[in-house]
């Protein structure tokens, strides 16, 4: 991947050591069905006045925290310097796609930790692995969790890296267009959050679509992808499927418990984003998944 090709972001943030202990997320994140259909994806949500149709961004998100001082990123480590550029790509595409509807982008910004952090949604520790916190839009990642890849599952290819990154963006998208509002909505009213059909499932498997459309019109104006880099992105998503995760860890799968989608969806769900590159086709929210 030619990632260098990539316009660098200003929203990154480095919290430095944080002061997390395991995560404590007051509801920001969890998600799962009841066998409801939320939304008819952003196609059906860009209207004048999106807010209008589907409530305030805000709503359903946690109390604000006290959150953890931050500073701008250091340019010249390679590391940062890979994430600005991958940032500054999904502000360009997202920008663009917004635009095309009427609306702005509100861009998050990416906060860098080490060991833990706090955030508006509670605190958390690297365990928990890259997240988003809807509470102050961010996106919190340890650099750390790369190695872990590596470890892991095998896997450093830089667009398996970037392909992290545009997963947690997509959750922002989602926030930004009420999506995690209706979820705690139908949370509060008893549907089913974790499981096979659960909508916390529905809502990861959305933002995997929703990166590969960012991949999609990333590669249309950067022509930055290369041999194997798709396949890289696929692996990394075939290793983190609930499933694979399950069989790894206790040697069984137990589908009632999911909450992020098996190897083959999350596969799925990112490919249907990057043939297509259109938002319109990533409703999970609807029919089987």
């Amino acid at each position: 991947m030619l990632w260098q090709k990539g316009r660098r972001s200003d929203n990154v943030e480095d919290a430095g050591e944080g002061g997390g202990g395991g995560p404590s997320f007051g509801g920001g994140r969890g998600l799962g069905i009841g066998g409801i259909i939320i939304l008819a994806i952003l196609g059906a949500v860009f209207y004048k006045d999106p807010t209008a149709l589907l409530g305030q961004a805000e709503q359903g998100a946690p109390a604000p925290q006290r959150t953890q001082a931050t500073r701008p990123a250091e340019a010249t480590d390679p590391q940062v310097d890979f994430v600005r550029a991958i940032l500054g790509e999904t502000e360009d595409t997202w920008g663009e796609i917004f635009a095309a509807n009427g609306q702005r982008y509100e861009q998050p910004h990416l906060v860098l930790f080490r060991g833990g952090v706090r955030t508006a949604c509670g605190s958390a520790s690297s365990a928990v692995g890259p997240f988003y916190c809807p509470g102050d839009r961010k996106v919190y990642l340890d650099l750390g969790f790369f190695q872990e890849m590596q470890r892991r599952f095998h896997e450093s290819g830089d667009f398996a890296r970037a392909y992290v990154i545009a997963h947690e963006v997509g959750h922002h998208v989602q926030n930004l267009v009420g999506v995690f509002a209706k979820v705690d909505e139908a949370r509060r009213r008893g549907a089913r959050m974790e499981g096979a059909n659960g909508l916390s499932v529905r809502q990861e498997l959305q933002a995997d679509c929703f990166a590969g459309v960012w991949a999609n019109h990333s590669q249309q104006r950067q022509q930055w992808l290369q041999a194997g880099d798709i396949e890289s992105a696929l692996h990394a998503a075939t290793a983190i499927g609930d499933d694979a995760l399950q069989e790894q860890a206790q040697g069984r799968v137990v589908p009632d418990s999911f909450t992020h989608g098996t190897s083959a969806q999350r596969v799925r769900w990112f490919k249907t984003g990057f043939q297509t590159g259109d938002i319109g086709k990533c409703n999970t929210f609807s029919g089987s998944i």
